[in-house]
């Protein structure tokens, strides 16, 4: 599952962090990276999905 997540998570990043821990910190956090750019954003959250 954590491969799928990934997947997405370099798709669209938001979406990754989203199904990994939901509406939390880590969400919002992702949303400012990737608007800020988009490799922020997908770095993110490849390391909160990897790290759960």
């Amino acid at each position: 599952m954590d491969l799928l997540r990934i997947i997405i998570a370099i798709l669209l990043p938001p979406l990754g962090v989203f199904l990994q821990v939901g509406f939390g910190g880590h969400f919002w956090l992702n949303i400012l990276l990737t608007l800020l750019g988009y490799i922020p954003g997908i770095v993110h959250a490849v390391w909160v999905i990897a790290k759960k």
